[in-house]
């Protein structure tokens, strides 16, 4: 199971709308999250979740057989309640694992969400040049130690239990788009 985080606030973008809903002119136009979540589903997953927050995001954009969508009211409590949200729902779908990726990275590839999912260890991070990014995939068996606040998602528990973690080797890019200069660089 897939879960796309796509609820924060953007802040630093400064732009005239949310980040997602900005657009790579080299892509047709197409949107940030909707290349994102391009992605995840042409990677194959059964059930995809969505979750949802400060961005108004067309159900044009959601409407796919497989994705199910979760709004965070308190996605200003930082990243820990998406990703515990988006456990809450593959508890009650019967998941044993998820792969968690940001609706903000474009350029992670299907193939990258693939290897990360097959990835054999409670915990698995895909990485890219030998830097550790973004999908992770995150075994049931850890869900109890996820944080309940902040925004750290799985960062800190990743540093702080190495013997759990298995890095996965994937092809593309986890830069994310945070700012209009980081748009910038890929129009």
């Amino acid at each position: 199971m897939a879960v796309l985080l796509a609820a924060g606030a953007g802040s630093r973008f400064l732009g005239s709308g949310h980040k997602l809903l900005a657009t790579l002119p080299h892509d047709g136009g197409t949107s940030i999250f909707e290349l994102s979540l391009q992605q995840v589903l042409a990677a194959g997953f059964t059930t995809i979740v969505v979750v949802t927050g400060a961005a108004d995001i067309p159900p044009s954009m959601l409407a796919y057989p497989h994705v199910t969508v979760v709004h965070n009211n308190r996605w200003a409590d930082g990243q820990s309640g998406s990703v515990l949200m988006g456990i809450r729902e593959a508890q009650r779908l019967k998941a044993s694992a998820v792969v968690i990726g940001l609706a903000d990275q474009p350029f992670v590839t299907a193939e990258a969400w693939r290897r990360v999912a097959n990835a054999p260890t409670p915990i698995a991070v895909a990485t890219y040049f030998g830097r550790n990014g973004n999908p992770v995939r995150l075994h049931e068996s850890i869900w109890p130690l996820l944080p309940k606040s902040g925004d750290s998602g799985a960062r800190d528990l990743i540093r702080l239990r190495p013997e759990l973690v298995s890095q996965v080797d994937c092809p593309g890019s986890a830069a994310d788009i945070d700012t209009q200069e980081d748009l910038a660089q890929w129009t």
